[in-house]
């Protein structure tokens, strides 16, 4: 008897612009999208912490081949930080390390975020996915071994001290660029405050170019399986989705026709006309009818496409 193929699932595409919950880890979230989309293919632009909450961009089929644009967009969090304890995860995860009864007050905290603007060094959190001699960092930490990650170069484009609760706690929005971690900003402040401090709160309300008003929180989706007909249910679905296209608004965009879209989806170059035409660029997209077809680059007077999508 011949083996039964795997069901793969239908070709949507499209950005979801998730409101993921506290609670609930970033893989474990996709799979929820994917099976509910019931989508052939899935990723998402940049993981947040099982305990961190908000936007979560994930990529359903073709849309996945520009998840590495979205990867490298700018991202806001806003963040609370508990001062008096450091811990080895830097969020509420992790076992107390160090302790201090000290507590900064507003105007302390105020005169160092100055020094955490700009192109700055970071060291990531011992519990984080970075790579040392081809292991996860957190899978040496939760071993026992010691972890010592490099400092890295990271963008901090403006940080807000958006208040105090109380002497315990202060609250935060950061604007960064890729590779930033929260929770080492918040242990730093810590140590250079002299009074220790970890993530207590987090959530991130922005992800460029999507914007907050555009998440969808995860509940509204899964409200929708009540519907018992499936075409009508996963046309619901789909109404939540942001075009592929959408994710790319930072490249330079060609418009062409259907003679060149076709040229363009047999995997062609094609040659660009007009003043308007943009000059020699590693990545830029092009768009048929208004949907996205590809992504390639400029170069001799032509549009070579690297990446084809089903416009």
């Amino acid at each position: 008897m011949g083996r039964r193929g795997k069901n793969k699932g239908r070709p949507v595409s499209g950005w979801l612009v998730l409101d993921k919950p506290w609670d609930l880890g970033s893989t474990e979230a996709v799979s929820k999208i994917k099976w509910l989309f019931k989508a052939d293919k899935a990723g998402h632009a940049g993981t947040l912490d099982p305990l961190a909450s908000g936007m979560l961009p994930i990529a359903l089929g073709d849309a996945t081949k520009t998840v590495p644009y979205v990867m490298d967009g700018r991202k806001v969090y806003e963040f609370t930080v508990a001062w008096g304890q450091e811990r080895n995860t830097d969020d509420l995860e992790g076992t107390v390390t160090r302790a201090s009864d000290t507590r900064p007050d507003r105007a302390a905290i105020e005169a160092i975020l100055p020094s955490y603007t700009g192109v700055i060094e970071q060291v990531p959190p011992a519990f984080s996915a970075v790579k040392i001699a081809g292991e996860r960092a957190y899978d040496m930490a939760r071993d026992g071994e010691v972890v010592e990650i490099p400092p890295r170069e990271v963008t901090i484009h403006r940080i807000t001290l958006l208040g105090c609760p109380d002497a315990d706690h202060a609250v935060f929005e950061v604007e960064c660029g890729k590779g930033t971690y929260v929770r080492a900003l918040a242990r730093d402040f810590g140590r250079e405050l002299g009074c220790f401090g970890h993530v207590s709160g987090l959530r991130r309300t922005m992800v460029a170019p999507f914007s907050e008003d555009a998440m969808v929180p995860l509940a509204d989706l899964i409200a929708l399986e009540q519907i018992e007909d499936e075409a009508e249910r996963l046309a619901a679905l789909d109404a939540f989705l942001v075009p592929a296209g959408e994710a790319l608004g930072m490249l330079p965009r060609i418009d062409v026709s259907e003679d060149q879209a076709h040229r363009i989806r047999m995997g062609n170059p094609i040659i660009l006309r007009g003043r308007d035409a943009p000059v020699a660029t590693d990545d830029a997209c092009a768009f048929v009818r208004g949907a996205l077809l590809a992504i390639g680059e400029v170069a001799e007077g032509e549009f070579r496409p690297r990446r084809v999508f089903k416009a």
